[in-house]
Formats: structure tokens, sequence, C-alpha cells
């Protein structure tokens, strides 16, 4: 038997997880849930009819448009600046979506859900509380850039869109590298100045924008059927 040396034998120091690992680990639940609904079930399938999908857009644009709102406010904030990217915002792609999706009179045509302006109200409340806002910024372009780029290629399939048409809000073209910017994007989310206590806070309400986003589509799901909920 060989013998075991002390330096093998000494435990490893085992580094803490970051907080981009903490937010990850202690949201995982949370985003899974948004994957369940029938609603977004077919969508993932390509089965969703565009009415639906066009809904879904217009749901996203009522989103965005209190997100960046707050961004714009908070820019030069010590803990919203870190994540403040021009370079996300989906605003401008969401309206040529819409246009594309609903006609010229979109803004005319479109309504939020009583969930989406529950949400809505809830970012614009970050206002006064960065590190949320960080929460909510955190949940929606991460999701973006990671699960978006497949729903673009199941979107763009099932409909037959030519080009970008109808789903240009999951498209960066300003984003040179998506693994390098979600690289960089939790080395901001580690740098932030925030205690553990004020992370907890980060964490938890990550789970309740997770929340936020399940009942808008839940919403959604009521008002389009579905082939999984026919």
């Amino acid at each position: 038997m060989t013998p075991v040396s002390t330096e093998q034998a000494t435990p490893q120091t085992i580094e803490p997880a970051s907080f981009a690992q903490q937010l990850r680990s202690g949201t995982w639940r949370a985003h899974e849930g948004s994957e369940s609904h029938d609603f977004s079930q077919a969508l993932l399938a390509g089965e969703l009819p565009q009415e639906g999908y066009a809904e879904l857009v217009a749901q996203h644009y009522f989103v965005y448009e209190a997100l960046e709102e707050v961004g714009r406010t908070l820019a030069e904030d010590p803990v919203g600046r870190a994540v403040y990217f021009p370079e996300l915002h989906r605003l401008p792609a969401l309206e040529r979506d819409l246009a594309h999706l609903c006609g010229p009179l979109w803004r005319e045509s479109i309504r939020p859900t009583l969930s989406t302006v529950t949400y809505a109200a809830r970012i614009r409340q970050m206002a006064q509380w960065p590190a949320g806002f960080v929460a909510h910024h955190y949940t929606r372009y991460l999701g973006d850039l990671s699960g978006g780029q497949f729903i673009k290629r199941i979107v763009r399939d099932a409909y037959r869109f030519e080009g970008v048409q109808g789903i240009e809000f999951y498209v960066f073209d300003e984003i040179k590298s998506l693994p390098k910017f979600k690289n960089a994007y939790r080395a901001a989310l580690d740098g932030l100045p925030l205690t553990t206590a004020e992370q907890e806070r980060v964490i938890a309400e990550t789970r309740l924008a997770y929340q936020f986003n399940n009942e808008m589509m839940a919403d959604l799901g009521r008002v389009h059927s579905t082939p999984q909920a026919a």
C-alpha cells in the first residue's frame, strides 16, 4: 500500500462562490419554472400560433420600456451603472418587430396584460433600489443572450421569417462575441459593492422577477390557446 503524503492529505482550500455563481444557483429552480407553462412549451416546440408570438413581443415591449427607462435613470449610479450596457437595449428592435408583426399602427393595437402591468410597475420601483434593478436586468438580458438565441432559431423556422424580420429582439449586432460579453457581465456582477445581506436580497428579487415573467406567460396562455392546452 502506497503511503499518502502529508501534501496529498492536506485538504484543498475551496474558493467561495462568486456572486454571479450564487445568483445563478440560487435562482435556477425559478428559472426552470419559466419554461413549464403550456404557452412556453408551445413556443419552444415551434407550435405557437403566430398571433400568440406577436402578443409575446407586445408584452416584452412594455417590460423593456420600463427596464430601459430605469436603466437610463441609474446610468450614473455606483451600482446601476455596472450593468448599464446600451448595446443590450431592446426597445428599438421590439418596435421594428411589432411593425412587422402588427403593421404600422402597432402602437394602437397592443395592450399590456394585468400581469405585465404589475411586472413593469415593479421594475419602475427599482429606480429607488439600484441593486434590485440589477436583479431584473440580469433576469431579462442574460436570458436573451442565452436561451433567447435558441428561441430565435425556432421562431424563424416556425413562421418562415426572412432574415431578421420579426426576430430582431433576439439579434445583438453590437456585441461581437456573446460568450465573452456574458463573462464580462458576470464579472460586473462580481464587482458590485454589495454586502452579503444585499446580495441575498438581490437573489430574492431575481426569483421574484422570474415569478413575474411566469405570471405573464401564464396570462398569455389563458388568452392564446396552444396545442398542449387544447
